[in-house]
């Protein structure tokens, strides 16, 4: 019986496509190039599988030109470059790798909020630039407390409760939240007592705000001029969600005439290009979309990923679906293991 064949869209770990080829005909990507729309459709020829990132647009027009694709299973949490509605018209499942990757999100996401807190980037390259002549003085870098601060959090899922638990038991924070729906009363307890709040008085309440939601044409902009306007002078943006939350222009802008005190960003609009303001700033800190970068996390996403793959060919099913299925298809899933919304 012929193999399925599979697309590895991206270079990923050699253990994992060592796996992949003990199941299936497997076509590797290992320069890491982007493909554009038309390379990816002439790539997916023939093929009835993907190991996908967040690089590549599934939607409707890519699907008519690859009609024997019968699952995309993304190596990341997010699925934003999925058209699910277009994917569960034609019976094609689409998979993520949730909750593999959100302890150290999490870590990542308090990193950056004392990054923004305490001015590390600044203090850094005033360091490197060998302006530091002399012993610090009263004034010096000095920034904003963590410690006994209020923390505001968007998006209370799993990410965004490992966070509130590290604020509440490890800095004694105060910890306000903002979800599309109220935590029961158990799992705010559990994140240290965390009150839900509406966003605007999240926003006037809180020293450092955490974005870590899903994007989503409601969820654009989320983060504008008029919701920095509400902000402390004094208070912290962090964003390790997706880019499009924020209007990074807005951003800049209040940054720039300190209307907020500092930001933290790994993620951007138009990543990996990065709005040119935000680059000649000094108040912000600025990574490349790592929050779920160590060795460990990656080779789960991999692998999780690598188990859809498998389970979906050979027992009938997946493991953690983002899609529904079509009645026209034999393949059920079962219910997924984590959510499915979370992001990074």
């Amino acid at each position: 019986m012929t193999r399925p064949q599979i697309l590895v869209t991206r270079a990923t770990f050699p253990e994992t496509l060592e796996r992949l080829a003990r199941h299936f005909d497997v076509q590797a990507n290992p320069d890491d190039t982007i493909w554009p729309t038309d390379a990816l459709a002439r790539h997916l020829q023939g093929k009835q599988g993907a190991l996908t990132t967040g690089s590549e647009r599934i939607d409707a027009a890519l699907l008519a030109a690859c009609p024997q694709l019968k699952i995309c299973a993304n190596m990341i949490v997010g699925y934003n470059n999925f058209d699910v509605q277009a994917m569960a018209s034609r019976g094609v499942v689409g998979t993520n790798t949730p909750d593999v990757l959100s302890e150290t999100t999490a870590d990542f996401g308090f990193a950056l909020i004392l990054a923004a807190a305490r001015r590390l980037t600044e203090g850094e390259h005033f360091l490197r630039r060998g302006e530091w002549k002399k012993p610090s003085f009263y004034r010096m870098f000095a920034g904003a407390e963590v410690h006994a601060s209020t923390l505001g959090i968007i998006g209370m899922g799993r990410i965004g409760q490992a966070i509130a638990r590290r604020g509440a038991r490890g800095f004694g924070m105060t910890v306000l939240y903002h979800n599309r729906a109220r935590l029961d009363a158990a799992t705010e307890a559990a994140c240290g007592g965390a009150r839900y709040v509406s966003k605007e008085d999240l926003l006037r309440g809180a020293d450092h705000v955490l974005l870590v939601l899903p994007y989503s044409t409601a969820t654009h902009h989320t983060i504008g001029a008029a919701e920095l306007a509400l902000m402390k002078p004094s208070a912290t943006l962090t964003n390790i969600a997706r880019g499009g939350i924020v209007d990074d222009a807005a951003l800049a802008c209040a940054l720039r005439e300190r209307r907020i005190a500092a930001a933290a960003l790994d993620v951007f609009e138009g990543e990996p290009a990065v709005h040119p303001d935000l680059l000649r700033l000094p108040n912000v800190v600025l990574t490349p979309h790592i929050a779920s970068a160590t060795v460990a996390t990656r080779r789960a996403m991999a692998e999780l990923a690598a188990d859809n793959l498998i389970a979906f060919f050979e027992k009938g099913r997946v493991l953690t679906p983002v899609t529904p299925i079509a009645p026209t298809t034999a393949i059920t899933p079962v219910p997924s293991v984590a959510g499915a919304k979370e992001n990074t």
